[in-house]
């Protein structure tokens, strides 16, 4: 024990109220570091302040607990006086009044958290097993050709699915296989329903299912004799119980699952106006493939009735196409004698080509055919070279002197014979020579005027 250096301990070491309270609190605080209890709640007190206070009790003892605001608003509904309860807690000590009391967690309905953990525990445990897996899912037919109904024979259930059956596809075979849905025997009594089933060997589709309800009613669609049941069943199994937020083992086992009954039967069954405007569709294309196969039979009927043909009217055609061939025959053999002739006229020809003197004949007159083309040649080579020359003297006379002299130009030069270009060249008293188109003129420089505008 731990020693209290407060001013209430005595001078002997005797031990004050608070401290022992406050010791045996430690005790019970680390030895009981959280528990559950089950038990009957009773003189529920809820203050303003938001707390709530109780008595657990059962038939031979009776606790305090206390649940503060923080961890009581988190519930979704209140507990009552007298309702049976399994709550989570830690061990305490009211130092106060010295009151064994219990701090309270969380609460539920006694019962629905074992039933809880035992539908984890088997869910857990299938799922390793591979019950849930989809490679063992096996496809329903829509629409069956035989559905069956394990379910109760006088429940909702029954009536939800017959009545959506009946404005969807009232022509559906259906077998009920009545059983039990809830309480002690409906667990045995599913697997017994299954089993039928599959002995009677007529259901194609199974519904097994009920309406909805609480946990505990149902239970027996939890149960691990009906979970194995589904998975071992040959004929595909739809899986409906319950509300949508009821999910059981079975829905998990199941082939298929639906959120109620009647969205089962909806799943399974086709649309009655659907499958008849289906069938009417098919009824057309069976009637249009009936009346082009009687008019391909009847076309085909026609043609061997054409081909079909009296033996005097084969005779006939056969005379007819021995005339033909007759009539081709002497075509062929007169043909024949033409290219013959033909070809023999063509080896005389050839014949004659090869004699001196024919031979002698043709040389004479390609030597003639030689002599005229050499003087249309010489001629037109005669002619080209003359028109050439008369070209390039029209040119010569173009870029000549003495054409630009007959033109009115002249041509100065000095005693030297160099040709003036500059009137600075001579001074007044020089000599000048100038070359005309035709003669010469011998002159003197009386003025010099180098001005350009009087040149």
């Amino acid at each position: 024990m731990r020693k209290d250096d407060s001013p209430a301990a005595s001078a002997s070491g005797a031990l004050s109220v608070s401290q022992l309270t406050r010791q045996v609190k430690g005790l019970l605080e680390t030895s009981f570091m959280e528990v559950q209890v089950e038990g009957e709640i009773s003189g529920l007190s809820r203050p303003a302040s938001g707390h709530w206070y109780f008595t657990l009790k059962d038939e031979r003892a009776q606790i305090r607990c206390a649940m503060f605001r923080n961890r009581n608003r988190l519930l979704k509904q209140a507990p009552a006086d007298g309702e049976q309860v399994l709550i989570r807690a830690k061990v305490s000590l009211y130092e106060a009044r010295g009151d064994f009391q219990l701090i309270v967690e969380a609460i539920e309905p006694a019962g629905r958290g074992a039933l809880q953990r035992a539908f984890e525990e088997l869910k857990a445990r299938l799922e390793r097993e591979g019950l849930f897996a989809m490679e063992h899912k096996q496809p329903v037919p829509v629409p069956p050709q035989h559905l069956g109904l394990v379910t109760s024979g006088t429940g909702a259930a029954i009536r939800d699915i017959l009545t959506v059956l009946n404005r969807r596809f009232p022509g559906l075979p259906i077998t009920l296989y009545p059983t039990p849905v809830q309480g002690a025997d409906a667990t045995a009594g599913i697997v017994a329903a299954i089993e039928r089933a599959h002995r009677h060997g007529r259901c194609d589709a199974l519904i097994v299912g009920r309406g909805g309800g609480s946990l505990e009613d149902l239970w027996c669609f939890n149960e691990e004799a009906v979970a194995r049941a589904i998975f071992s069943s040959r004929i595909p199994i739809i899986s409906a119980v319950g509300h949508e937020v009821d999910v059981t083992i079975a829905d998990l086992v199941a082939d298929q699952r639906a959120p109620t009954p009647s969205a089962a039967a909806e799943a399974i069954s086709p649309n009655r106006q659907e499958f008849l405007d289906r069938l009417s569709g098919l009824e057309e294309r069976l009637i249009l493939g009936a009346r082009q196969l009687l008019q391909q039979r009847g076309d085909r009927l026609g043609e061997l009735h054409q081909r079909l043909r009296h033996p005097r009217q084969q005779l006939q055609e056969q005379a007819q196409r021995l005339d033909e061939l007759e009539a081709r025959l002497h075509q062929q053999t007169r043909r024949h004698l033409s290219q013959r002739q033909e070809q023999l006229r063509q080896y005389w020809r050839r014949l004659a080509a090869v004699r001196p003197e024919h031979r002698l004949h043709l040389a004479r007159e390609r030597v003639s055919e030689s002599r005229e083309r050499l003087e249309r040649a010489v001629r037109g080579r005669l002619e080209r070279d003359q028109e050439r020359t008369r070209s390039l003297s029209a040119q010569l006379d173009l870029v000549s002197p003495l054409a630009t002299l007959n033109r009115g130009y002249a041509i100065a030069e000095d005693d030297s014979g160099r040709i003036l270009r500059n009137a600075g060249q001579r001074t007044p008293g020089d000599a000048v020579h100038v070359r005309l188109g035709e003669g010469t003129l011998d002159c003197r420089v009386e003025n010099v005027n180098t001005d350009d505008e009087n040149a």
